[in-house]
């Protein structure tokens, strides 16, 4: 699971660079996830926009990550493909985090 992450304005920014998060690569996003946000404050912004497809266990990856965070931190996502978007919505989890249309949008929230 190729993830890569930055900083900016105090806000780490989380970009997946793959086409889908799906069963095959749950459990190695969530690991990934761990990996780069450990030790970080601050909000953490998944920057989805690489991301074609989705299925449950991607969806419980992202929940996982977002878990792992802890309570006194969040996890928003950003730049979700219309298929993407869909499957959040369809599982009322569009309720659970942000979400942003765009990076610029996350950041300036």
């Amino acid at each position: 699971m190729d993830l890569s992450s930055n900083a900016d304005s105090g806000t780490l920014i989380v970009t997946v660079n793959e086409k889908r998060i799906d069963a095959s690569v749950a459990i190695q996003f969530k690991d990934r996830m761990r990996v780069e946000t450990e030790g970080q404050d601050g909000r953490v912004v998944l920057n989805l926009s690489q991301v074609d497809f989705i299925d449950s266990s991607g969806l419980g990856a992202i929940v996982a990550a977002m878990k792992q965070l802890g309570q006194d931190r969040r996890l928003e996502l950003s730049c979700l493909s219309t298929n993407v978007d869909k499957v959040f919505r369809l599982t009322r989890m569009d309720t659970v985090f942000n979400i942003h249309d765009t990076l610029a949008d996350a950041l300036a929230h």
